[in-house]
């Protein structure tokens, strides 16, 4: 009697455990809702910020526009700059941006890109399909799981000139820990680099730093 109570009691929870395969489907499924999730709050902020930027630079996009269109000669490419690159998936887009450098309008005028969801503010930067065949398959294999950006991790660590902040490895890293303060804190940084150049160009030219020598009290001598 007692060992047919065992041998049920086995039995019962032997069916009750999940077999290795359900187990495995179950942490699939986990990870999949886990990266839809992330997905998801990293499409709202690129819609929120994205469009918010947009409708404040919409003005002096217009104008350096307007600008360069009166500067061209007559014949000559137009004011945007139209390049092939590779999205999501490995979808292939084109890419437009303003042909100038000037306060970083450049980057401003793919804002479009970033509303309509071929670009996110932050990610790898958009590569052409030739760069991305150099690769090799794993790379851009994982490249192509997250949107490119404006911005990156990438791009703002490249101005540290450190020499083991490759951009190959740096895109690597986000790929693989993305997430919404990530984002956020390479947002600050890169908002923070032209911010500090433009001060810096506000300084009063010819205007020199003070030395030690500069504080001594009247009469000082080093002899002294």
């Amino acid at each position: 009697m007692r060992n047919a109570k065992q041998t049920a009691a086995r039995t019962t929870r032997h069916l009750a455990a999940p077999a290795p395969a359900t187990r495995a489907a179950r942490h699939a499924a986990e990870r999949v809702a886990a990266t839809l999730a992330a997905l998801t709050v990293k499409r709202t902020l690129d819609l929120l910020l994205g469009s918010a930027l947009l409708i404040l630079a919409a003005p002096a996009l217009a104008a350096t526009a307007a600008a360069l269109t009166l500067r061209r000669p007559l014949g000559t490419a137009g004011v945007l700059r139209r390049e092939t690159r590779v999205g999501l998936g490995g979808h292939l887009f084109e890419l437009r941006s303003l042909r100038t450098r000037r306060c970083r309008l450049d980057l401003l005028s793919r804002l479009p890109h970033v509303v309509r969801g071929e670009l996110s503010m932050v990610g790898p930067a958009p590569l052409t399909p030739d760069e991305t065949a150099l690769l090799g398959d794993r790379a851009s294999h994982w490249r192509q799981t997250v949107r490119p950006g404006l911005t990156g991790l990438a791009q703002v660590r490249a101005r540290s000139g450190m020499p083991w902040d490759e951009p190959a490895l740096l895109d690597a890293h986000y790929t693989q820990h993305h997430g919404a303060g990530l984002d956020l804190a390479i947002l600050a940084q890169s908002a923070r680099i032209p911010v500090r150049t433009a001060l810096s160009a506000l300084r009063l030219p010819g205007k020199a730093h003070l030395s030690d020598t500069d504080h001594r009290l009247p009469g000082y001598s080093v002899a002294e």
